[in-house]
């Protein structure tokens, strides 16, 4: 459902390495982290606390909170509001929101 743009300064973007639940995802350097998940065909990446069902990124423009993640072990992480970087170590949020 999700399919990148084909534009011409694209094949001069660099592109980086991260891993999302210990699978390696190459993402474009410029993408957020949601963009980067849903161009690699992952559209979940938390969980509800009440049922479990899967959510992934919605509105990407930091309203929904449906794309929070856990960065380099800090929880509660809007994916569509953080650019990846190389190496970013990326997992689920499952459940209820850990505080601080």
């Amino acid at each position: 459902m999700f399919k990148r743009l084909s534009l011409p300064e694209a094949s001069a973007q660099q592109t980086v390495n991260v891993y999302f639940d210990g699978r390696q995802v190459t993402a474009q350097d410029g993408d957020t982290i949601a963009a980067a998940l849903l161009s690699a065909g992952i559209d979940a990446c938390r969980t509800t606390p009440v049922s479990g069902s899967p959510r992934g990124p919605y509105c990407m423009m930091g309203v929904c909170f449906e794309c929070l993640i856990e960065v380099n072990d800090i929880p509660n992480v809007q994916g569509c509001q953080v650019l990846v970087k190389e190496g970013m170590q990326i997992r689920s949020q499952n459940g209820a929101r850990r505080l601080g």
